[in-house]
Parts: structure tokens; C-alpha cells; sequence
């Protein structure tokens, strides 16, 4: 399991836990459910980064290269 699966998991416990013992209406149990909703989106966020192809990785190391030259129209 990723880091970030791990501590969404950690993270609905313990909004659970929280929840159970302040009540579901307290300041707490939405500060606990925030925290797993951000976690949530960022994983969201991880996905759609796609990795750099071969190309990208040869123009990030040498940009000066004239296959990575980029030219305005």
C-alpha cells in the first residue's frame, strides 16, 4: 500500500474515533473529516501527474539541446 493510501486509512480511523467520542457535530470531528478529505484530493491530485517520457527528462537535464529548443510562431 502507498504512503498516501496508508494515511488516508490512518487518518478516516482516527476522524472515527474523534467523531465517536466529541460527537459527530463538534469542531473536532469536522477538523478530522478535513483532514482526510485533503489527503483524499492530493492522492486525486498524484494520479493525473504523468511521468515525464523520455524526451522531457533528456530536455530537463539539457535544455540547451536543439530538440528541446522551443520556438515562438
Amino acid at each position: 500500500m502507498s504512503d498516501i493510501k496508508q494515511k488516508i486509512e490512518e487518518e478516516l480511523q482516527e476522524a472515527r474515533e474523534v467523531c465517536d467520542i466529541k460527537g459527530g457535530g463538534s469542531p473536532e470531528c469536522a477538523a478530522a473529516w478535513d483532514a482526510v478529505e485533503e489527503l483524499q484530493a492530493e492522492a486525486s491530485h498524484q494520479k493525473q501527474v504523468k511521468p515525464k517520457n523520455s524526451l522531457e527528462k533528456y530536455c530537463d537535464d539539457n535544455p540547451e539541446a536543439a530538440e528541446c529548443r522551443i520556438y515562438d510562431d
